[in-house]
């Protein structure tokens, strides 16, 4: 599921469609890092593991892209920090 999120520039978020509904993460795009501001599940998705999903799928392609991430979404915030694996994501941490 994480591998269906993909990159909405013109709407500046991340976006994961399931079942006629959008789940997305809005973003802010500097040079070499993408600031992660607020995650929206629709009510319709909960209970899915949809979030985590996207959450997932957007670190990817953060990396992918060979950017970095600045979570200020406290969804994401906690969803980094029971994933130790995506720490090298952080903008800041001397890791390139």
């Amino acid at each position: 599921m994480a591998d269906d999120v993909r990159d909405n520039r013109n709407l500046h978020r991340f976006e994961m469609q399931v079942d006629g509904h959008v789940a997305y993460i809005r973003y802010r795009r500097e040079p070499g890092t993408v600031t992660l501001i607020h995650t929206e599940v629709p009510a319709e998705l909960g209970g899915r593991g949809i979030g985590k999903a996207l959450v997932q799928g957007t670190l990817d392609l953060i990396r992918t892209a060979g950017e970095k991430v600045v979570p200020i979404c406290p969804f994401v915030v906690a969803w980094m920090k029971r994933h130790p694996e995506y720490d090298d994501l952080r903008a800041g941490t001397g890791q390139h």
